[in-house]
């Protein structure tokens, strides 16, 4: 899957890199339709160690999912950010699938009517 990653307010280094694109590839293990992402890495000016922020919006068909978590380190922040959209990513699967069957039933429904 094709993601891009920004760094705001500082230069993200490889390591930090290839760490996020690793992760945000597990998630097609969970939903195969994932179209693209963007990942922003932010360093904020604040007295609190607790400064990094990951934001993580893919994009899926019909939608675009979004998480973003704040932690010490930009790893712990993308790992809560990942588990927050692998719930995400399961409800959406799940929504799309009540619809599809019911959809189904429907069209059943109308083909046994016919007769």
């Amino acid at each position: 899957m094709k993601i891009r990653v920004q760094s705001i307010h500082f230069n993200a280094d490889k390591k930090l890199l290839d760490f996020i694109q690793k992760k945000v590839d597990k998630l097609d293990q969970f939903f195969d339709q994932i179209i693209g992402g963007e990942v922003y890495l932010k360093l904020e000016n604040v007295e609190d160690e607790e400064n990094k922020i990951s934001e993580i919006k893919l994009m899926v068909p019909g939608m675009t999912l979004f998480a973003k978590e704040q932690c010490k380190s930009f790893e712990e922040a993308t790992d809560l950010a990942i588990e927050s959209l692998k719930k995400q990513i399961t409800k959406h699967k799940d929504k799309t699938r009540a619809k599809l069957s019911e959809h189904k039933a429907l069209l059943n429904a109308d083909e046994v009517s016919d007769y």
